[in-house]
């Protein structure tokens, strides 16, 4: 995989798997929904909804504050449109708590995937395996649809901010 500049404004690389089309790897992981601990399981989640998974490189970063205020501040629309954001990092449950509590409070469920380290992130193709940023997720959005396959997904540099409203248009489009 190239460098997070590599990835600006294109597919997440040749290892990625799965693509637009296939079945969403299912799972369950540790969640902070509203301050509040538990656990995540996928395809719970898309028993009425789509869900729009946002992977971000990590907590504590400027731009992923920025993005989870962002899809926080729009929740009632996503929900409005059939969807639920959930972000994923590779940060412990612990972290997350502590960073939600600095920038929240958030009601988008906000994911762990630490342990086993980075294996949903894995499984979509967006943890990095080479490089100084090794074992963190690319930042990336990838959606599932209710009948859990892939419908879209797409990579972004470390500084970029996904636009919501190409989130929200690829919600339209399917």
């Amino acid at each position: 995989m190239g460098t997070p500049a590599d990835l600006r404004g294109v597919e997440i690389g040749p290892h990625a798997a799965p693509q637009v089309g296939d079945p969403a790897p299912d799972f369950d992981l540790p969640v902070l929904r509203s301050g509040v601990k538990g656990r995540l399981r996928l395809r719970d989640e898309l028993k009425d909804k789509n869900v729009v998974l946002a992977f971000y490189p990590g907590n504590w970063e400027e731009v992923s504050a920025k993005q989870m205020a962002e899809y926080q501040k729009h929740r009632e629309r996503f929900n409005e449109q059939g969807a639920e954001v959930v972000g994923i990092s590779v940060d412990s449950i612990m972290n997350t708590t502590v960073w939600e509590r600095a920038i929240g409070p958030l009601d988008i469920p906000i994911c762990s995937d630490f342990w086993p380290h980075g294996a949903v992130s894995n499984s979509y193709g967006v943890l990095r395996t080479e490089g100084v940023y090794r074992g963190k997720c690319e930042r990336a959005i990838v959606m599932v649809s209710r009948a859990g396959t892939i419908m879209f997904r797409k990579g972004y540099g470390d500084a970029e901010l996904p636009p919501i409203a190409e989130t929200w248009e690829a919600l339209r489009a399917r």
